[in-house]
């Protein structure tokens, strides 16, 4: 009968996959350092480069909202409460500033993020979503302090990078987003079938398509 594997053989376990697939998306870009610092990041927060919970983008890492969001989930996160700032944002030149606050425990006080959107700090791709936007990164800011988790998100980024999330073998191009964000996970979607498939687990990093 195979023995269950300890949390710390799975979080190494880890280590070891978001290492060998970050090689094999960025290939020829990443220092030993950068590769030292995302093993430290995934023990520290069971990110997975897999789920697209990660990123190397522009020089640096970043974290996405769906790897937040799993992580609160995995804290069991009691809540998360948003609204507009309305003496703040003008609806009518789509600019809205939302505010967050996420509750840990029923008795937390809770930690606070803002998020702004405007259609100067988007991509072209997304104008018209600025309000879903902005309420994005203020969740995205809250829970990074809830959680401690120092990396900046994709999405709070003022624009997305045209040169974000480069893959081997594929170039960076507005027309690859498929989801209306050039945030460099279409180029990452595109790349990560090939490699799962070698691995012959694609269901087991918890890989989904992009819709």
């Amino acid at each position: 009968m195979p023995r269950t594997k300890t949390n710390s053989q799975k979080i190494e376990s880890l280590v070891r996959e978001n290492s060998r697939l970050a090689k094999f998306l960025w290939s020829g870009e990443l220092e030993p350092s950068n590769l030292s610092a995302l093993k430290k990041l995934t023990r520290q927060s069971g990110l997975a480069v897999a789920a697209r919970e990660i990123l190397w983008m522009n020089g640096g890492w970043y974290v996405t909202a769906g790897g937040l969001l799993r992580v609160a989930k995995e804290k069991h996160c009691h809540g998360i409460h948003t609204y507009a700032v309305t003496n703040l944002s003008d609806a009518t030149n789509n600019r809205w500033v939302f505010k967050a606050t996420v509750y840990k425990t029923p008795a937390s006080r809770g930690f606070v993020g803002y998020g702004d959107a405007d259609p100067s700090n988007v991509s072209s791709l997304v104008h018209g979503a600025e309000m879903r936007i902005a309420e994005t990164r203020a969740v995205n800011r809250a829970l990074r302090k809830a959680y401690g988790i120092g990396l900046c998100s994709v999405e709070e980024l003022g624009s997305f990078s045209n040169s974000s999330g480069r893959t081997r073998g594929h170039e960076p191009s507005a027309k690859q987003s498929s989801n209306g964000s050039n945030n460099g996970q279409p180029r990452l979607q595109a790349s990560l079938p090939r490699w799962l498939a070698r691995k012959g687990n694609a269901r087991g990093h918890g890989f989904r398509p992009l819709l």
